[in-house]
């Protein structure tokens, strides 16, 4: 009997441990950028710490999410014309004649690519801004599935051992205007997609077993204009429980809005001005931290919030360091940021009385990774910045790759996944 008993607990072991390796969505197992290893590398280089470098081919920038043994990103291969016209910033030019849309795993353990997957082949694919890329959404993974979004090119759900398609849907609409970017999210039986455009904004819920659409709701928020730049984002929600109710927290341009995940009901929102929204809402505290995008503010909300509610509700709310794409960090009763121009900050998540704020002197449009004590948040020119917790600022260590990096840093293990805009790392202590 001790002996059954024994055996129990070690198969009970290796199942938690294999679960708490997996890194499954934009974020983590948590959604809120917090993983679970204890002894993870600090220092790093092209020549140091590396156990593998594995080349991704063409152009992708959503983050590598991992379940098992299995690492899955998705890239996109473009085709312009000879003669196409540069790109203005003043047009939406110039678009390709057709953008292929791949779905790409790798061995966690060798780096060796498993699958390399073409989901489709889009004719005449709507503009994409050259900062932004055709596979910018992040995957996200359950057992034996694996749900790939590339905003109005199409939604996919694959067979995560054959890479065979189950499902697709192609029908889902909207002018992203420059490029898609908002990830899906899973909950219960249902997965959850943002479409915040220029012409249309509305959140999708899709039936994980077939695609079907189990409900449909438009935004209607009231924009302070009529020009369809002001109305995009590209956020990615997140699921909170409040009184034992989750609540499906969805920030959008001008507004951010809680609906019931079963139905679709709006349950509140929060009138907060701003377009081009792109930060995953964190909680604690008895509250909800939301930013809101361009010209950016960071809002502390109280949690259980009903009807319609005005950014000056706010427990407290601060502009210093507000990002509007790297999402906000929190760990116990301190909030971090960094904004897209690299000024980082820490902050008492109660009351958002300031406790540092630095410059880091780079772009950055990932998000920031809690592991082991440490901080660690990768720029656009593949610098990764590691910072020690707490109250006073202590830089750990600055690592350098090859190339910038645009999603963020995933975590299985004590190892570090990081994927540049050219290649996919796996960092470990040798």
């Amino acid at each position: 009997m001790r002996c059954a008993l024994s055996l129990i607990a070690i198969f009970a072991s290796a199942a938690f441990s294999n679960a708490a390796d997996n890194w499954p969505q934009f974020r983590g197992p948590h959604g809120d950028g917090h993983a679970d290893a204890k002894d993870v590398p600090i220092t790093w280089s092209e020549t140091e710490n590396v156990k593998w470098k594995t080349a991704i081919h063409d152009k992708g920038w959503s983050s590598p999410v991992i379940w098992g043994n299995q690492i899955w990103l998705t890239t996109a291969k473009e085709k312009y014309a000879e003669n196409a016209p540069k790109e203005n910033a003043a047009q939406k030019i110039p678009k390709p004649d057709w953008v292929e849309l791949y779905a790409v795993c790798i061995d966690k353990a060798s780096g060796k690519i498993l699958h390399d997957v073409m989901l489709r082949k889009a004719i005449k694919p709507d503009y994409c801004n050259s900062y932004n890329s055709f596979a910018t959404p992040t995957p996200v993974l359950e057992e034996g599935r694996v749900y790939l979004h590339f905003g109005e090119n199409g939604t996919f759900c694959i067979d995560a051992t054959s890479g065979k398609t189950i499902w697709e849907r192609l029908d889902l609409k909207c002018d992203h205007w420059r490029g898609a970017a908002s990830s899906p999210i899973i909950h219960g039986d249902l997965m959850y997609l943002t479409f915040d455009g220029y012409d249309v904004q509305y959140v999708e819920a899709l039936n994980k077993k077939d695609g079907t659409t189990a409900w449909h709701k438009d935004r209607n928020i009231k924009f302070p204009s009529t020009n369809g730049d002001l109305k995009k984002a590209y956020s990615t929600p997140s699921i909170l429980v409040v009184d034992g109710k989750p609540q499906l927290i969805s920030p959008a341009a001008e507004a951010t809005i809680a609906y019931d995940p079963a139905s679709g009901d709006e349950l509140w929102r929060v009138i907060h001005g701003g377009m081009n929204e792109a930060c995953k809402p964190v909680f604690g505290h008895g509250l909800i931290y939301l930013t809101t995008g361009h010209n950016p503010t960071v809002l502390a909300m109280k949690q259980g919030m009903k009807g319609t509610i005005s950014k000056e509700d706010a427990v407290w709310k601060t502009i210093k360091a507000a990002p509007s794409r790297p999402s906000l960090l929190l760990d116990g009763d301190l909030l971090y940021m960094v904004s897209d121009l690299g000024f980082a900050a820490c902050v008492d998540a109660k009351t958002g009385e300031q406790k540092w704020q630095e410059r880091f002197g780079a772009k950055f449009d990932a998000s920031p990774v809690l592991a082991a004590g440490h901080i660690f948040i990768s720029d656009t020119e593949g610098k990764t910045h590691v910072i020690a917790t707490g109250a006073a600022f202590k830089s750990v260590a600055i690592n350098k790759l090859d190339a910038g990096c645009m999603g963020s840093i995933a975590v299985s293990g004590n190892e570090l996944f990081i994927r540049t805009k050219t290649h996919l790392y796996c960092i470990a202590k040798k």
